[in-house]
């Protein structure tokens, strides 16, 4: 590679060269359009004026607040606070409503589920999505599938005190590592899973033992999930006889909880919300879900 720094005009355009030259390639000397240059000077002046008057540089335990005294947080503040000041009235009677009451007032109940939806955005879409179309472990709450119970009380319940959440709050059913813990052989934990699918109908390969497998449910499962599997609220047990599966319906994934237990953790919510909104989120979250409405 040639470098050559000698200055010249360019033969083909009349423009001097920078007489700087790479592989026979010259550099012309092209200037900055005077509007380019203007408008870039015009805003290094901006920078520094917007330095003066608004919030901008760190300091050691703060940061300069500028001349006007104005910063977004501050702003944010006051709509805040004038959003409150405008729901003040319909949030006092939400407060002092219960959740079945704000169900059976319209403008209430319009009210609580606007809050309720924001509420659930900003809380728990991160793990039922959304729409509470749920994911894989963390239930859909749009169906008629409902762990703790679907009703208004059930659900409020649920939201305040979470599961498993505390050990003296809230729901605390967890189901056992029956293969871990040495419950259970891995040959006797297929047969219950081969019995667990049928009872939602799903196809179990030939030649299983679906007698023996629904011997050892009643004798290790039965307990929580009834004698047909239907489930049991009060334990979080779930319906074992239905299409709704919250992990999913895979022999192996099956033969996973059966192993390793089942037992996923819900927060507490009335910790971190105040009482109107659990109220609103109970009242949102109740609108989504089936016939369990009572």
């Amino acid at each position: 590679m040639a470098h050559e720094t000698h200055e010249q005009v360019d033969a083909v355009t009349g423009v001097t060269t920078t007489g700087h030259t790479w592989d026979d390639i010259q550099e012309l000397n092209n200037p900055l359009p005077r509007w380019w240059l203007w408008t870039f000077y015009v805003t290094i002046v901006w920078a520094i004026g917007y330095c003066i008057a608004y919030p901008a540089w760190p300091l050691v335990s703060s940061y300069t607040t500028g001349v006007l005294g104005w910063q977004s947080r501050d702003a944010i503040v006051q709509d805040l606070d004038a959003l409150k000041a405008q729901r003040a009235g319909m949030t006092a009677k939400l407060a002092q409503a219960s959740v079945e009451e704000i169900q059976q007032n319209p403008e209430l109940f319009a009210f609580a589920r606007a809050q309720g939806k924001a509420a659930f955005g900003d809380n728990c879409a991160a793990c039922h999505g959304a729409g509470g179309g749920g994911a894989k472990g963390y239930p859909n709450l749009n169906d008629d599938d409902w762990l703790w119970g679907g009703s208004l009380p059930e659900i409020e319940q649920t939201i305040r005190h979470g599961a498993r959440f505390s050990a003296d709050k809230g729901h605390q059913g967890a189901m056992p590592a029956f293969g871990r813990d040495g419950m259970l052989k891995r040959q006797e934990l297929s047969q219950v899973a081969d019995y667990v699918r049928s009872l939602s109908g799903l196809p179990t390969e030939k030649g299983v033992d679906l007698a023996a497998g629904a011997k050892l449910f009643a004798d290790n499962c039965a307990a929580c999930h009834g004698d047909k599997g239907q489930g049991n609220k009060e334990l979080g047990a779930p319906n074992l006889s239905d299409q709704i599966w919250l992990f999913g319906s895979d022999k192996t994934v099956i033969m996973e909880g059966l192993w390793n237990g089942r037992g996923g953790v819900m927060p507490a919510w009335h910790e971190r919300l105040d009482d109107t909104t659990v109220k609103a989120l109970t009242v949102y979250v109740h609108s989504l879900g089936g016939d369990q409405r009572r």
